[in-house]
């Protein structure tokens, strides 16, 4: 079937662009010599991340338990859940996961690592946990230095906890205005895990890993191996997305999750509307120049969604010709929520579909 056949709106995976991410990032990380520990979040769907993994990841990310059952149902068995886990019936899904595979927790409580220890206690030996610090993006985490290395110390002294290493998200980074301004980010990032590592080994807790990660920063923060960097977990690499592009660590030409879209309505000469909106694209990065950007044609422009109608401008040019019944294919803004408005994602190689996938992780976010 050629993709422009499918129905609309529609989910379209271009798996020449999704290998060559994949393997770009496995590239990159084990040059560096550290681990690569992609963020499932982006995709949701088990077959990408057992080829993540095929190309050297050494573990997947998730954000939530019900994520990672979908990832150990299909038979992935290293898994970091990058998020604080808390409420009895949770650790009992987690104690569950523990017996099929290796789980390691975020977190940065008393709170959480007390209902943690428990699952490590009752459970097959000590849970392995990463504390998190708060290196710029004001999210969770413990200010680096002293705050968090005493928390590091209280956390380790949780009976069936292990402390295994420190863990951040560098999402400021995705407000760095250039390349230069966001490894400033990256080194001040850093330089703070490292001070707090230290710390830590002065209280008593040896440290062995430290986690880190986003796409805008992942390649260069796996340059810092040497300065004792051992994990990054970007997500969007995958696929990309227009906001990837406009921070300049992507290219429309690796961008590789579209939305295909029919036209519907042409209310006058400079005015399109497609068969789909916020329920599909999300309303992230709205405003931004090309935040959702028409793939292959120069002069249409989305310039705003509703619920089920995304409206367009069209400029000059080829455009005028857009017709009724045409099917345009699309870049979203920010693909990862994208990804959890479909049931299932079309792949195609070239213009011909070869499969279909269902996204078996949509709406797990317990």
């Amino acid at each position: 079937m050629n993709v422009f056949d499918l129905d609309t709106p529609a989910l379209v995976l271009d798996l020449d662009k999704v290998e060559a991410n994949i393997a770009e990032m496995a590239a990159v990380t084990q040059e560096a010599g550290v681990r690569l520990r992609p963020h499932t979040k982006t995709h949701k769907i088990p077959e990408l991340a057992q080829m993540q993994i095929a190309a050297g990841a050494a573990g997947i990310t998730c954000a939530k338990v019900g994520e990672a059952e979908v990832m150990v149902a299909a038979g992935i068995d290293d898994i970091l859940i990058a998020y604080p886990i808390y409420g009895h019936s949770k650790w009992a899904r987690l104690a569950v996961l523990r017996e099929k595979a290796r789980i390691i927790v975020s977190l940065d409580s008393l709170e959480v690592a007390a209902g943690l220890g428990g699952v490590g206690v009752r459970g097959n030996g000590p849970l392995e946990v990463y504390v998190e610090v708060d290196t710029g993006h004001h999210r969770m985490g413990h200010a680096p230095g002293v705050p968090s290395a005493d928390m590091v110390r209280r956390i380790a002294d949780v009976s069936g906890i292990e402390v295994i290493g420190l863990l951040t998200h560098a999402g400021h980074a995705y407000r760095a205005a250039t390349l230069e301004d966001r490894d400033v980010v990256i080194q001040q990032e850093i330089d703070d895990l490292m001070m707090t590592k230290a710390l830590c080994a002065e209280l008593g807790v040896e440290l062995r890993d430290i986690s880190v990660g986003s796409t805008p920063s992942a390649r260069r923060e796996a340059r810092h191996s040497g300065e004792g960097v051992t994990e990054v977990r970007p997500g969007t690499y995958i696929f990309n997305d227009t906001a990837m592009v406009n921070l300049g660590v992507a290219t429309y030409d690796t961008c590789a999750a579209f939305i295909l879209a029919t036209v519907v309505s042409r209310p006058d000469e400079g005015r399109f509307v497609i068969d789909a909106g916020t329920k599909c694209f999300t309303s992230d990065g709205v405003g931004r120049p090309d935040w959702i950007k028409v793939a292959g044609w120069d002069d249409l422009t989305m310039e705003f969604t509703t619920e089920e109608h995304g409206v367009g401008v069209i400029d000059t040019g080829r455009g005028g010709q857009l017709e009724i019944g045409d099917k345009l294919l699309l870049i979203p803004s920010h693909v990862c929520p994208v990804i959890n408005l479909f049931d299932s994602a079309y792949v195609v190689r070239g213009e011909n579909v070869v499969d279909e996938l269902t996204v078996r992780g949509r709406g797990k976010v317990r």
